[in-house]
């Protein structure tokens, strides 16, 4: 275990507040003492208010409101409470490396699986991630195109905050392009393995009804394999097939139609994902209106074999904010006592006399 020592702050937004307050402090200040020049100003000279007025200091008002000022950075400070981390220790996991990668385009927003396509989808996707423990996930979004939406990690709430984000929309051109979201998943990858540890099991999940595909996912998937990247497929949809629905600012206005006016109906293409599963050396498994296949799936994943990773993390954070705010008390104490007068003992001295 290595030690060392890392600041931080865990309440960095205390900052703006301690900007703003000494800006709007100081500029209250200015204007009182401004106030207080012009009004003596109205009784004589200044050498005649000076021996009007003997006991009245020009220095210590503006000594108490700098005392005051930094009364107050230190209990902003100790607000935002700073920390020191102590430690830094070494955390051993078992996993596997995910990739989901996920169709976006119109037709999984067909409604032969209940309530659509996509959401069933992201149903599924959500509780795979609550599923998974130590293993990496990374997720990738395809319609003509396809996109890395969140790059390979182990923070599962960052997984399903974009996944939330998920829609149709974020997708500029139509279409399946399931090869590639392979290619782009096994590039994604990349080199997450730690030098001189066991390469991490790697596996490509393409969750697609697999309609209208545009180019060789069959090759991508055998590519991925020869870097011993398997890949299984979920057919989401059903042999029937059911029409795609158009939204508007969210309510429904029809279904698509083609050029002779026709209703489309999407179909699943079932055939094609049983090629690619088996080109990727994984397996194949249909949705339907009852299950998503992720019993299935999890079975499959738990067959991999788990390598140990270890990562670093800083840890046991220790709060600072006592020693900010005992140090505020002293100076506000301090700025109490210091009058605005001058001190008639420190005034009998007189070094040049």
């Amino acid at each position: 275990m290595e030690q060392l020592r890392l600041a931080n702050l865990e309440y960095t937004e205390a900052l703006w507040i301690m900007l703003g307050a000494t800006l709007l402090l100081s500029i209250v200040f200015w204007l009182m003492q401004r106030w207080k020049k012009r009004t003596l100003a109205l009784f004589g000279t200044a050498s005649l208010i000076g021996n009007l007025m003997p006991d009245v200091s020009r220095t210590r008002p503006v000594f108490k409101f700098i005392l005051l000022l930094l009364s107050l950075w230190l209990i902003i400070i100790g607000i935002a409470n700073p920390q020191i981390g102590s430690k830094m220790e070494e955390v051993k996991r078992e996993g596997v490396d995910i990739i989901i990668a996920l169709d976006l385009s119109n037709s999984m927003l067909a409604e032969d699986i209940k309530p659509n396509r996509l959401t069933r989808a992201i149903l599924a996707v959500s509780k795979l991630i609550d599923k998974l423990q130590g293993d990496r996930i990374g997720l990738i979004v395809f319609g003509g195109e396809a996109y890395v939406q969140l790059p390979i990690t182990t923070d599962y709430s960052a997984a399903k905050l974009f996944l939330s984000t998920i829609s149709t929309d974020i997708m500029p051109t139509q279409g399946t392009a399931i090869g590639a979201a392979i290619e782009l998943a096994v590039q994604s990858f990349g080199s997450n393995d730690l030098e001189g540890q066991e390469e991490t099991k790697k596996t490509i999940i393409v969750i697609t009804d697999g309609e209208n595909h545009e180019d060789d996912a069959i090759e991508q998937a055998q590519l991925s394999l020869e870097k011993n990247i398997t890949i299984h497929t979920i057919g989401m949809g059903l042999s029937k097939g059911g029409p795609i629905p158009i939204y508007r600012r969210g309510i429904q206005t029809g279904y698509r139609k083609d050029k002779a006016g026709n209703t489309v109906i999407s179909k699943l293409n079932e055939t094609m994902l049983q090629q690619i599963a088996v080109a990727g050396g994984g397996s194949y498994i249909r949705a339907n209106n009852i299950q998503t296949g992720l019993v299935a799936l999890f079975s499959e994943l738990n067959k991999m074999e788990k390598v140990n990773i270890g990562s670093k993390v800083f840890t046991d954070y220790e709060d600072r904010f006592q020693y900010f705010l005992g140090l505020a008390i002293i100076l506000l104490f301090l700025e109490f006592f210091v009058g605005e007068k001058k001190n008639k003992y420190l005034r009998r001295i007189k070094l040049f006399d």
